[in-house]
């Protein structure tokens, strides 16, 4: 039986899902290898991933109908976004 599971990576104007067969007892690692998303594009942080939207490493096994998810790294600090946001509304 094979492991389905579903990568993907988004971009602000640019979405890229791949949907994959596995062999059982696959990772992280061996869903981005086969989806082929990091030769698309290589700038691609392979340290922030997640499934289901946890935060995982690329040695985490995968189940049935997992979704793999590659992050982007944040442009702002919510915090801080958030803190400057509540500073102009005091004025």
């Amino acid at each position: 039986m094979r492991v389905r599971v579903e990568v993907i990576y988004a971009l602000p104007l640019k979405q890229a899902r791949v949907m994959l067969e596995l062999p059982p007892g696959s990772t992280v690692r061996d869903a981005l290898r086969a989806s082929g998303l990091l030769r698309g594009v290589p700038r691609i942080d392979v340290a922030r991933l997640g499934v289901w939207g946890q935060a995982v490493t690329a040695d985490t096994g995968l189940c049935d109908r997992d979704r793999v998810e590659i992050y982007r790294p944040l442009i702002a600090d919510p915090k801080e976004v958030r803190r400057e946001r509540a500073r102009k509304a005091r004025k």
